[in-house]
């Protein structure tokens, strides 16, 4: 579904990422884990359009990501859900749902896709008319995740979902990212909470300072004794 090959990004004369291959496969939900400033939200950008790339493909069902226009890949089936969640603060949670359906225009598809995501975050439901920003971070997390959703995508790419949350929030969200692979979409998850992203992911990669230097499938890596000791904190 969705490959990347040698990819490279350069930040002025640093290279950020170094020759980067991997891919996902559909259904399949694949963990990125590393530490900080290994790349692994850079990777998610120039996936998204967001950062452009010196060299590399990446492919989305055959199509060549690095030359589409950014804000047409949401339309073909990708949606982001990004570090620090970038809700729109100042209006409703009900209006940052909407945005989320901007490139479609099946009434009644949205209105069923927005009663999905009022089931799957009855928070959400509860406060449709409040506005985004006096939300709680696990609130605000749910939002972005949901307005992700409403854009009825094949593939998420999730960005440290569980980032500043208190642990009975941090173990809801993995709950609902398992629910929405249950329900058929492909999920990237990047997250600093290994132990947590390798217990629900089918694969995984670790990425260092730009280079993928480990893969396999999740169980293998969480029984990996330097993954453990790098990452799980054993």
């Amino acid at each position: 579904m969705l490959k990347i090959e040698n990819l490279e990004v350069n930040y002025g004369m640093i290279r950020a990422i170094k020759g980067v291959s991997f891919e996902v496969k559909k259904g399949e939900v694949v963990a990125l884990i590393g530490a900080n400033g290994a790349g692994k939200t850079t990777i998610l950008h120039t996936i998204t359009g967001l950062v452009p790339s010196r060299a590399g493909k990446i492919m989305f069902e055959g199509h060549d990501l690095l030359k589409t226009p950014a804000h047409k890949i949401v339309g073909m089936g990708m949606a982001h859900v990004p570090e620090g969640r970038r809700i729109f603060g100042e209006l409703t949670v009900y209006e940052n749902l909407k945005l989320g359906a901007y490139t479609r225009k099946d009434k009644k598809e949205i209105a069923d896709n927005l009663e999905m995501v009022y089931s799957r975050f009855p928070r959400l439901k509860e406060r449709k008319s409040q506005i985004a920003g006096t939300l709680s971070g696990g609130e605000q997390q749910m939002l972005a995740m949901g307005r992700a959703l409403m854009s009825n995508p094949k593939i998420i790419l999730m960005d440290e979902p569980s980032m500043g949350l208190s642990p009975i929030f941090v173990s809801e969200i993995f709950n609902i990212i398992q629910k929405i692979s249950a329900d058929g979409t492909t999920v990237l998850l990047v997250e600093q909470n290994a132990k947590k992203s390798l217990s629900i992911a089918d694969r995984a990669y670790v990425l260092e300072t730009g280079k993928i230097v480990l893969s396999g499938s999740a169980a293998e890596m969480l029984n990996d004794d330097s993954v453990k000791k790098a990452y799980l904190g054993e």
